[in-house]
């Protein structure tokens, strides 16, 4: 959903499948001037910040294409509010990294948090990944989704089972490395970014 959400979540997967000779390709739906309340050094963050964070984690994963759609104010934090439909488009044909341009073979989402924007992006890049259009030749698709440290705070309906664990033993001083470059995101212990 966020610059920092793909290093939080599967950083070190990332890492691993660039080492396995495979092509990787992120998007970022938005970023947006944000006011963190409780923050010292980084209570004001504009969206310019978020996305030469963005930009310097891509390098430091190495991954062939990125892509941020919205850095827009107007749009981040907000996607919940956008049609869901409007959202399934833009994974599927409208945005740079389509899935329909690309036809990747794993699709990696977020997992559902508290957070609406990881819910509406969950939602709509699923509902992107169904199989649905007769006239494309299929590809196959394997989709995952990914941990996110902030998901201990979820409803009991809402938290992830996980069934599927990648060894990342080997890449997590890359995956360090590419949450090192969101400073603005770090925090201190005990928060779940620390």
């Amino acid at each position: 959903p966020h610059p920092d959400d793909e290093a939080f979540g599967c950083a070190g997967t990332i890492a691993k499948l660039k080492a396995m000779g495979s092509e990787v390709y992120v998007i970022a739906v938005s970023a947006g001037d944000v006011h963190h309340y409780n923050v010292k050094k980084y209570s004001f963050v504009t969206g310019q910040t978020r996305q030469i964070e963005f930009e310097n984690a891509m390098k430091a994963l190495d991954v062939d294409d990125h892509e941020l759609i919205f850095n827009d104010s107007e749009v981040h934090l907000k996607l919940d509010d956008m049609p869901l439909k409007e959202l399934i488009s833009l994974f599927e044909i409208d945005c740079r990294l389509a899935i329909d341009k690309i036809k990747p073979t794993m699709i990696i989402l977020p997992a559902i948090s508290y957070n609406q924007d990881h819910e509406a992006v969950f939602r709509a890049g699923f509902t992107a990944c169904r199989p649905h259009l007769p006239d494309v030749k299929p590809f196959q698709k394997i989709v995952l989704s990914c941990e996110y440290p902030a998901l201990a705070w979820s409803l009991e309906r809402e938290k992830f089972h996980p069934n599927l664990y990648i060894d990342i033993t080997d890449y997590l001083d890359l995956k360090l490395k590419a949450l090192a470059c969101y400073k603005s995101q770090v925090r201190d212990k005990i928060h779940h970014c620390s």
